[in-house]
């Protein structure tokens, strides 16, 4: 690698979540240097913010135009080269366009936009420069996932005929964003996330998991949507039906008011020769179940494994990686990418592999079929009684 990467942030301030996980997961493997924020929609907290990362007071911002302009103005040698943006939904869509106008590559949060007019309208911004975009879906960076993809795509299991892929959690089981709870609270207002509660949330990281790892695109949704927590506006449950491109079918739950739950997103990838398990509860382990041989358990570092995974594992087997390292594997990959375009040469393929416009297009497709899915009668059949 060459000098580290100049990163800056918009969003994440005191008392973020993701902020700090961006963060910890730019810093992981020594590519990126934080030189600048914006870090609160309040100008005092964004300021506070920045004090507490030791950040220079000049490079402290107020508002996201603010430190996009004036960075796009700094020597190409000072200047920030990459933003993360750890917003809510509805504070993604200008970031994204005025950083890539401006020449930044981004990092951004999940779901990409509020609305799909906006995401389809990213992608052309996007596809119309010469700027990285990545999507943190960071479930697609933990190595049994790569092992995953690399076995389906070396035809290991034969064709895939059924895909089941779960992300149940219970958190919301309670309104507790009636209770000042920050992180609840924008995430069930329908002005800050968008059409969609927990299918936007966490139902999208279950169907990007589900063809990342299948390379299948979903092409049809029959969904169950519903909202069981009195008084709340979006969803908090859903139970899909999928189908694929190529005529496999699928079953996609996804909850935030499964009591007792955690983050327990799990997938099965069911092929004609055998099939994949794989829990995020779990995540070095791979369980490999063969119609006609023993089960196999794959584990990260073990001796077998691809290259893709292997390049995304940093200990020896037995010491557990888990959701830091597998969100660092984005940012890893995406500075390798940087450094090439810097260098003026390729980047290995394999580090070639992150979120991008198109599965932040396809994510809020996504969304919006579920919730017209769900809110449609013509799916069902009554049975007598």
């Amino acid at each position: 690698m060459g000098k580290k990467i100049r990163l800056g942030m918009i969003g994440g301030g005191e008392g973020s979540f993701i902020g700090a996980v961006h963060r910890m997961a730019a810093a992981l493997d020594g590519h990126y240097t934080l030189v600048c924020g914006a870090f609160s929609s309040d100008p005092i907290k964004s300021i506070s913010s920045g004090d507490a990362l030791n950040l220079q007071k000049d490079r402290i911002y107020q508002t996201y135009e603010e430190m996009l302009y004036n960075e796009s103005k700094f020597p190409p040698d000072i200047r920030m080269q990459i933003v993360s943006i750890v917003t809510p939904n509805d504070q993604h869509y200008k970031p994204i366009k005025l950083a890539i106008e401006l020449g930044f590559h981004v990092i951004c949060d999940k779901p990409m936009t509020l609305t799909l007019e906006e995401a389809i309208d990213l992608k052309k911004v996007v596809n119309g420069s010469d700027k990285i975009f990545a999507l943190t879906h960071t479930y697609s960076g933990y190595p049994m996932v790569k092992q995953a993809k690399f076995m389906v795509q070396q035809k290991e299991l034969g064709n895939i005929r059924k895909i089941v892929v779960e992300y149940p959690q219970g958190w919301l089981s309670y309104p507790i964003e009636k209770q000042g709870q920050k992180q609840a609270a924008w995430r069930t207002d329908p002005k800050k996330s968008g059409i969609s509660g927990a299918m936007g949330d966490i139902g999208t990281h279950a169907a990007h998991l589900a063809e990342y790892i299948s390379g299948l695109k979903i092409t049809h949704v029959c969904a169950d949507i519903s909202t069981m927590v009195s008084g709340r506006v979006l969803d908090d449950d859903g139970n899909i039906l999928l189908r694929f491109e190529n005529e496999a079918r699928g079953i996609l739950y996804a909850s935030q008011i499964s009591a007792g739950e955690e983050n327990n997103l799990r997938i099965r990838i069911y092929g004609e020769k055998g099939s994949l398990d794989w829990s995020q509860m779990e995540p070095n382990t791979l369980t490999v179940r063969w119609q006609e041989k023993p089960i196999e358990l794959l584990r990260t570092g073990g001796i077998g494994l691809c290259n893709e995974a292997n390049r995304h594992t940093r200990l020896p087997s037995g010491h557990p990686e888990g959701y830091i390292e597998a969100f660092a594997n984005i940012y890893q990959n995406v500075a390798i990418c940087i450094q090439s375009k810097i260098n003026g040469i390729s980047p290995d393929p394999i580090y070639v592999d992150f979120p991008t416009v198109e599965d932040g297009v396809r994510g809020m497709q996504f969304i919006y079929k579920v919730i017209e899915s769900g809110q449609s009668q013509q799916k069902w059949i009554s049975v007598p009684s």
